[in-house]
């Protein structure tokens, strides 16, 4: 049984520990060893995490039973319009309809807060954008995002319409 917990500052040394097993092998073959490093120390390094939580990033965890499974954030980016900023499930997770269950969870969030609409970012290499696309998602854009030290994040912006 599936569950979601909001989490707070006090959560972000499980954020750290569920980022660093799913990460790498999320991007293992989509990214260099070196940019994934980079990009671990730029977006889940403590410091970055509670930046990103008091700029408004909801950040929630599942749970299966009591065993935390994945992470999740988001936030309004503009008058009904949010972002999902992450979803990550760990690896032994994915197919059990763990990721669906975060995204109905955020999509009823967001509704009473009255979007219109969800997005996201997903690489272009990443196999994750047919599971987006099962949930009703559409590439809106492809663009090239500078994140510093050289490297770009090469994605889709993808959107649900609510």
């Amino acid at each position: 049984m599936f569950s979601i917990k909001n989490s707070s500052a006090d959560d972000i040394p499980l954020i750290r520990e569920l980022t660093f097993q799913i990460w790498p092998q999320t991007y293992a073959a989509i990214i260099s060893p070196e940019q994934i490093d980079y990009m671990l120390n730029m977006m889940y390094s403590e410091s970055s995490l509670k930046k990103q939580m008091n700029d408004g990033s909801q950040f929630i965890i599942v749970y299966e039973n009591e065993r935390p499974v994945g992470f999740a954030s988001y936030q309004e980016i503009k008058p009904s319009v949010f972002k999902l900023h992450k979803i990550y499930i760990l690896a032994d997770q994915q197919g059990k309809g763990t990721g669906r269950f975060v995204i109905d969870h955020i999509l009823s969030e967001i509704k009473k807060a009255g979007a219109a609409s969800l997005q996201l970012q997903v690489n272009r290499h990443n196999k994750a954008r047919s599971f987006y696309e099962k949930l009703g998602f559409t590439v809106i854009e492809e663009a090239d995002f500078d994140i510093g030290n050289g490297y770009f994040m090469n994605d889709y912006v993808m959107e649900k319409k609510l």
